[in-house]
């Protein structure tokens, strides 16, 4: 029985309540005292709640009693627990000898049906660090091993007398930080609707990227520079059973050996000299369910080919320095736009892992094979530009369209998007003509006038008059930026006298 009794705020009333309950030999099994209301749990009473409510008010200064269903504290505790199992994540309440307080549902959704309670158990008994780890007198962010699984784990101190008397710790799935790192990465889900083409070749590709979304195997994606590898990586997660799970991606060519190896294996505490208390998760765990695409794969090393060919045979790995051996469901797709088979007759690529990783494969198209999609793109990134740069969207003459066909295009599909992204920030609202096409790609990359020029394929006669309008247009467009012969032949990597030579015969002198 628990009752709320109301009372005046009389030195003694308490003393005389209990006295009542001492009488008639009741067990107190807990009381809470607030101003004017004492609040008791009391087992083994005989009488009904009107008999026990005409004792108590006997004694001087009791104005009110009543029944509850709970002390004030327990309807406190049950509203706390209640709050703490909606948070989806992990929580762990500790004292100072790392003793379990307390829980919440997610935690035991953690471990294995039957599980023991866990309130009064040693934290030591399910994780694999020191307990000193977990206690500690200022917050930090480390790796945890909990119930054999690697989380992350935010550890808050509990602060009492200015001294630590427990901990909160709370437990983040890698892969619910994989997605976050993933949104972070892009935040644009691009499926296969992204793909713009209508050419013969894209759609082929089209129909490739989603037959191979239904399968779980490691994907290659080859094809030059710029033509969209990473995109039809996402293409595939995107349209794949593992959509809602992480994307990330990587490019092997940016890292050094060691980096390149911590991050994608993530390491233990302890490592390196520098390395992060508590270790870090490499890319194997934050992708886990998900997919990891490897850019430019062939720049690993061959000390990463093979260290990545045992990790394809069973998708188990150790951080670097670790000892514990980690398991992940992870689809590998890999990029490069090197030939594999040269480097491999070279010795600079494994020929087990090129099998490994090209079970399922797919090669894009440059964009010169597919002239017929340049409109569509053009129109594409004409109006991204535009509305990047708030401004209405210009239209493009019909010569800058053949002007863009006629062009091949060496950085392909990144390149015309960069080249129309130039060419709408510098439009005046007027329309997109191909001299305004010529100037953008003179300047392109601070090579003016190469032989990356649009040529007009109708203008051409012959070889000897091609060269001779090509020497012409790029000592025209290059030497206003290198008034002088020797500037000029430095830019062109030619003698002054040759340079001078040129001027004179195409009448660019003064």
């Amino acid at each position: 029985m628990r009752l709320e009794i109301e009372s005046t705020d009389r030195i003694g009333i308490s003393q005389e309540i209990l006295a009542i309950f001492s009488q008639h030999l009741w067990d107190l099994r807990a009381i809470e005292v607030i101003a004017c209301f004492t609040y008791v749990h009391i087992e083994g009473v005989t009488l009904a709640i009107d008999g026990v409510v005409s004792l108590l008010g006997e004694v001087e200064g009791v104005i009110h009693c009543k029944e509850i269903d709970l002390l004030p504290s327990e309807r406190r505790e049950n509203h706390l627990q209640t709050l703490l199992d909606r948070i989806p994540d992990p929580i762990i309440d500790l004292d100072e000898e790392g003793k379990i307080l307390a829980v919440n549902r997610a935690v035991y959704d953690l471990l294995e049906q039957g599980q023991q309670r866990l309130e009064g158990a040693q934290i030591e008994g399910f994780i694999e660090q020191p307990l000193a780890t977990v206690l500690t007198d200022k917050a930090v962010t480390c790796t945890l091993m909990f119930a054999k699984q690697s989380y992350l784990a935010d550890i808050t101190p509990v602060i009492s007398e200015a001294r630590p008397s427990g901990a909160v710790i709370t437990l983040r799935s890698m892969r619910a930080i994989g997605r976050q790192i993933a949104l972070m990465q892009t935040r644009k889900e691009q499926g296969v609707e992204s793909i713009v083409g209508q050419s013969p070749k894209i759609k082929l590709l089209i129909d490739q990227t989603l037959r191979y979304a239904e399968l779980e195997l490691p994907v290659l994606v080859t094809g030059e520079t710029g033509t969209g590898k990473e995109l039809i990586a996402r293409a595939i997660h995107n349209a794949s059973g593992r959509s809602k799970a992480p994307f990330l991606a990587i490019n092997c060519a940016a890292l050094p050996e060691h980096l390149l190896e911590s991050e994608l294996f993530g390491y233990a505490s302890g490592a390196f000299t520098g390395a992060q208390k508590g270790g870090k998760p490499g890319l194997f765990e934050l992708a886990n369910g998900g997919t990891l695409f490897l850019d430019e794969v062939a720049e690993m090393s061959v000390y990463l080919q093979a260290k990545l060919l045992r990790f394809l045979q069973d998708f188990t790995f150790r951080r670097v320095g670790g000892t514990n051996e980690l398991n992940v469901n992870v689809r590998i797709i890999s990029a490069s736009h090197q030939n594999l088979p040269e480097l491999i007759e070279q010795q600079r690529f494994r020929e087990d892992l090129f099998y490994r990783l090209n079970v399922l494969s797919l090669e894009l198209p440059p964009l010169r094979e597919r002239q017929e999609d340049i409109p569509l793109l053009t129109k594409h990134f004409i109006q991204n530009a535009a509305q990047q740069v708030n401004q209405a969207m210009p239209d493009i003459s019909d010569d800058a369209i053949d002007g863009l066909k006629a062009f091949h295009w060496p950085g392909n599909i990144r390149q015309l998007q960069n080249i129309l992204f130039r060419v709408v920030a510098l439009n005046q609202g007027g329309q997109i003509k191909l001299a305004d096409l010529k100037t953008a790609l003179s300047e392109r990359d601070g090579q003016s006038g190469t032989v990356n020029e649009v040529v007009d394929q109708n203008a051409i006669q012959d070889w000897a008059s091609a060269q001779a309008a090509f020497e012409a247009n790029l000592l025209r467009e290059l030497y206003p930026l290198y008034p002088t012969t020797r500037k000029l032949a430095n830019r062109l990597k030619v003698s002054h006298n040759k340079i001078a030579m040129k001027l004179r015969e195409h009448g660019l002198t003064s």
